[in-house]
């Protein structure tokens, strides 16, 4: 399974979106992705409390530590590779995160506009 090339929205190189905890499909820091990645683990989302608590309530809950997956929970400003379709959903609820347009993989651009994207830039 070999990741998409590593360019971001903005069309350079894709740079890293989280180490602490480690993030992304591959759990490589970055939001790269390939066909395998159903969900489109492509934004680089910046948590907050807000955003934790819509997620938790729409039955994702990425604030409870799971030690089982080595997991220890994300809390706000934490740095994320998030589902393309959960980040568009939590913007058109208004609690959408902000986000790390250089470490945010173009694949999202095929599921959120750039214009929504650079609307919530960090």
């Amino acid at each position: 399974m070999e990741p998409d090339d590593s360019v971001n929205v903005l069309g350079t190189d894709l740079q890293v979106c989280g180490m602490d905890p480690v993030t992304g499909f591959f759990r490589d820091g970055h939001c790269n992705t390939c066909d395998a990645d159903q969900g489109s683990h492509t934004v680089c989302a910046v948590m907050t409390a807000e955003f934790l608590a819509y997620s938790k309530y729409v039955g994702n809950d990425l604030s409870t530590p799971r030690p089982e997956y080595r997991f220890a929970g994300l809390k706000p400003g934490d740095s994320w590779c998030l589902c393309a379709s959960r980040f568009l959903q939590a913007h058109d609820e208004g609690c959408a995160p902000k986000v790390n347009l250089q470490a945010t993989h173009k694949r999202a651009l095929e599921i959120v506009p750039l214009d929504v994207l650079s609307g919530h830039a960090a």
